[in-house]
């Protein structure tokens, strides 16, 4: 595994953790941002073993799709669980009206928690 992909996984642990934090603070706009950026750096860093860099969500969104899901390397359940956190995390970070939700938080932090570990499998099996 290289530094880059080791950094961005360092990254999308934090965020976990955060996301977890600030739901046991009822903080649940905070909790599904970091979700989400938790799955976005766990997708970086699977783009980064294969020597792939984006710099826009949504090119990490979509090369996540193109490399990885439509490939079969992982399943496209993971690419819902993004697009998903990607959709709430816009809504509970730029839309005032926007009222999080402790059940949708806890939705997609499952959702991140989910994703953080199937790319850790998929990137251990890739180093054997």
């Amino acid at each position: 595994m290289t530094e880059e992909c080791r950094l961005y996984l360092d990254y999308a642990r934090r965020d976990l953790q955060a996301a977890e934090n600030n739901l046991h603070l009822g903080f649940y706009h905070i909790t599904i941002s970091r979700a989400y950026y938790a799955m976005f750096y766990a997708a970086s860093a699977l783009l980064a073993s294969k020597g792939i860099s984006r710099s826009r969500h949504s090119g990490v969104l979509s090369a996540f799709g193109e490399h990885f899901v439509r490939t079969g390397l992982i399943e496209p359940e993971y690419a819902k669980m993004l697009g998903y956190a990607f959709d709430s995390r816009l809504d509970s970070d730029y839309d005032v009206t926007y009222t999080a939700e402790h059940a949708v938080a806890e939705d997609i932090l499952d959702a991140a928690r989910q994703f953080v570990a199937r790319v850790e499998r998929y990137l251990a099996q890739e180093n054997q």
